[in-house]
C-alpha cells in the first residue's frame, strides 16, 4: 500500500485521471434506477486523497474546472433564466424553490449552533443535499479550508437519493393522470379548399381561423408547387400543403377548408423538392430565422426545424441553434446554394468560438473579483458566481454583432462534465484525510443531519406546489429538479412525467437557486463570525 501511495504521489495526473476513470465506472452501477453518476468521482477521489495525500493536484485545477462548468450552464440556459424572471410562471416557480433552499441552509446552521457542528461542515451539508458543486467551491473559498468538502461528500448521495424517492413516493400516493405527448414529428397533408373558403383570402386569412399550430407551407397551382407565404392571394382549385403538430389537428383543419388529396403535390418534385440541413455557419446561428436572408433567386421555405429529438415549427422568432436541422422546401437545383448558406456541416456542430468563451470568461472572472459593499456584512465577492452570471446574460444576447456566444449543444455538454469531473477529483483528493478523519469521530450523526437538510429542501417546494398552489406534478417535479439540481433529479422526474415541463422548470430555476446557494455561503460566515 505504501509503494503504490508513493507512486501516485510521483505521478499526480496519472492520480487524477485514474479517479476519474475509477468514478465514472463506479457511477454506472445502476441499483434500482438509482447510480451516484458524476458524483462518484467525488468519493473515489476522497479515497485517492486518503491513500496518498501528495497526490492531489494543485487547487487551480479545481477552479478552472468549475469555472468551466458554470459558464457552459449559464450559456445553455440564459434565455429560460430570463423568461423564469419575468414571467408570472417563472416567478411563483422560483420562489417556490426559494423557499426550500432558504430553509435548508437555515436547517444547516441550527445544526452548527445546537450540535457543535463545524462551519465548514454545515455548510457542507447545504451543499451537499442540494447537490451543488458550486456552493461548495464558493464555502472552500470563503472559508479557506477544505472542511465544506467533508459536509459535501456525507450529504451528497442523501441529496441525489432523497428527492427521487420524495418524488416517488408523491406520484404514487397522488397517481397524476400525466399525459405523454404525442411523437415529435412535424405531421403534414395536402387538403384542397372549397371555393368559398378561398374566395378573397390571403394565406394569412385562411390561417387565422385554423387550429394553432397549422402552418400553410406550400400550394400547388396550375400543375406546379410554390412555395406559400401569408400575403399570398389564394385562387380556386389551389391544393395547399398544410404542417401540424398532429394529425388529429390536421384533420380538424381538412374537415374546416375542404377534403384531402393526398399525393398531389408529394408526386411531383419538379419545382419543390425537401431537403434537411445542418445548421453550422456562425453567420447563421443565433439569429431568428425571420431575420435570416435566404439566397436569392428561386422561392424557397422553412417547414421544419428538428432540434435534438423533437421538432419545431419555423416561427419568425425561431432563434436558430448549433446543430439544428432546418426542413425546406426548395428546387433541387437550389440545395447547393443552401447547404452552403446553413453550413451544413455535422462536424461544425461539435465545434465553438474560442474567441467568445475566452472573452465571456475573462468577464466573468472580471465581476467576480469586484467587491461589492454589503451592508452589515462588508464586502462581498461574487467569484466564480460571476462566471455563472456573465454567461447567463450572454446565453440571452446569444450574439453580439458577429461574435456568437453559443455554444453547441455536444460541445457544451463535453465542456461542462469535463469542468465538473475536474473540480470534483481535485477538492476530493484534496480533502481525504480530513474526511477519512471526520467521519470516524463522527460516526451516523452527519449521515442523520444531512438527511434532515435534504428534508427541509424537498418538502416545502412539494407543499406549497401541489397542495398551496394545486400546480400539475410534472411542473412540481421541474421545481424540485431545479431546486436540488442534479441531472438525475432531472431525469427521474422526466421518466415520472415525460413532458417538457420538468426541463423547463430546471431551466428556469437551476441557475437562479444556483447563485442564492453561492451567495448564501458567501454571507453566513461573515453573520455568524466564522468567515
Amino acid at each position: 500500500m505504501e509503494t503504490l501511495s508513493n507512486v501516485l504521489a510521483q505521478q499526480p495526473m496519472m492520480a487524477l485521471f485514474l479517479t476519474i476513470a475509477i468514478g465514472y465506472l463506479l457511477g454506472e452501477v445502476n441499483i434500482k434506477g438509482f447510480s451516484l453518476g458524476v458524483g462518484a468521482v467525488l468519493f473515489v477521489a476522497l479515497f485517492m486523497g486518503w491513500l496518498s495525500p501528495k497526490s492531489a493536484p494543485a487547487p487551480m485545477v479545481g477552479t478552472l474546472g468549475l469555472a468551466l462548468f458554470l459558464y457552459a450552464v449559464g450559456v445553455q440556459y440564459g434565455k429560460q433564466f430570463f423568461i423564469g424572471l419575468t414571467s408570472s410562471y417563472g416567478q411563483r416557480a422560483n420562489l417556490i424553490a426559494l423557499s426550500g433552499v432558504l430553509l435548508a441552509g437555515v436547517v444547516s446552521m441550527l445544526f452548527m449552533k445546537m450540535s457543535n457542528l463545524p462551519l465548514g461542515h454545515a455548510l457542507g451539508l447545504f451543499a451537499g443535499a442540494g447537490t451543488s458543486t458550486p456552493t461548495l467551491q464558493a464555502a472552500i473559498v470563503t472559508l479557506g479550508n477544505d472542511d465544506p468538502a467533508v459536509g459535501y461528500s456525507v450529504a451528497y448521495p442523501l441529496g441525489v437519493a432523497g428527492p427521487i424517492l420524495f418524488l416517488y413516493v408523491t406520484f404514487m400516493l397522488l397517481k397524476p393522470k400525466i399525459q405523454a405527448p404525442t411523437g415529435g414529428a412535424i405531421e403534414m397533408l395536402e387538403i384542397a379548399p372549397e371555393e368559398s373558403a378561398l374566395k378573397g383570402k390571403t394565406i394569412g386569412d385562411l390561417l387565422s381561423g385554423l387550429p394553432a399550430g397549422i402552418e400553410i407551407a406550400a400550394l400547388r397551382r396550375a400543375h406546379h408547387n410554390l412555395p406559400a407565404s401569408h400575403t399570398m392571394a389564394l385562387a380556386a382549385n389551389d391544393v395547399l400543403l398544410v404542417t401540424g403538430p398532429s394529425r388529429d389537428v390536421l384533420e380538424q383543419a381538412a374537415r374546416q377548408l375542404g377534403e384531402v388529396h393526398a399525393g398531389r403535390m408529394m408526386g411531383d418534385r419538379r419545382d419543390l423538392d425537401y431537403v434537411r440541413i445542418f445548421a453550422s455557419r456562425a453567420a447563421v446561428v443565433g439569429r431568428s430565422l425571420g431575420d435570416l436572408k435566404l439566397p436569392e433567386g428561386r422561392p424557397n421555405v422553412v417547414v421544419q426545424v428538428r432540434r435534438g429529438d423533437a421538432d419545431i415549427l419555423p416561427r419568425p422568432d425561431l432563434v436558430l441553434e448549433f446543430g439544428d436541422r432546418v426542413g425546406l422546401l426548395a428546387h433541387r437545383d437550389d440545395f447547393a446554394t443552401l447547404r452552403k448558406f446553413f453550413g451544413d456541416s455535422i462536424k461544425g456542430t461539435a465545434e465553438f468560438s474560442y474567441i467568445s468563451i475566452g472573452f465571456g470568461m475573462a468577464l466573468g472572472f472580471l465581476l467576480g473579483a469586484i467587491n461589492f459593499p454589503l451592508p452589515g456584512v462588508g464586502k462581498l465577492a461574487l467569484g466564480l458566481s460571476g462566471v455563472l452570471i456573465v454567461a447567463l446574460v450572454l446565453g440571452r444576447l446569444r450574439r453580439t454583432g458577429g461574435l456568437n456566444w453559443t455554444i453547441p449543444l455536444s460541445a457544451n455538454l463535453v465542456l461542462r462534465n469535463l469542468g465538473l469531473t475536474l473540480f470534483l477529483a481535485q477538492v476530493g483528493m484534496a480533502s481525504g484525510p480530513k474526511f477519512a478523519a471526520t467521519v470516524s469521530q463522527t460516526g451516523f450523526l452527519m449521515l442523520g443531519l444531512a438527511a434532515i437538510v435534504v428534508v427541509a429542501l424537498v418538502l416545502p417546494i412539494l407543499v406549497l406546489g401541489l397542495g398551496v398552489f394545486k400546480m400539475p406534478f410534472d411542473e412540481v417535479a421541474g421545481i424540485v429538479a431545479g431546486a436540488c439540481g442534479n441531472p438525475a433529479i432531472l431525469a427521474y422526474s422526466n421518466k415520472l412525467a415525460p413532458t417538457d415541463k420538468p426541463d423547463i422548470g430546471y431551466a428556469m430555476i437551476f441557475p437562479g437557486m444556483t447563485i442564492i446557494k453561492i451567495l448564501f455561503v458567501d454571507i453566513v460566515p461573515a453573520l455568524v463570525g466564522g468567515g
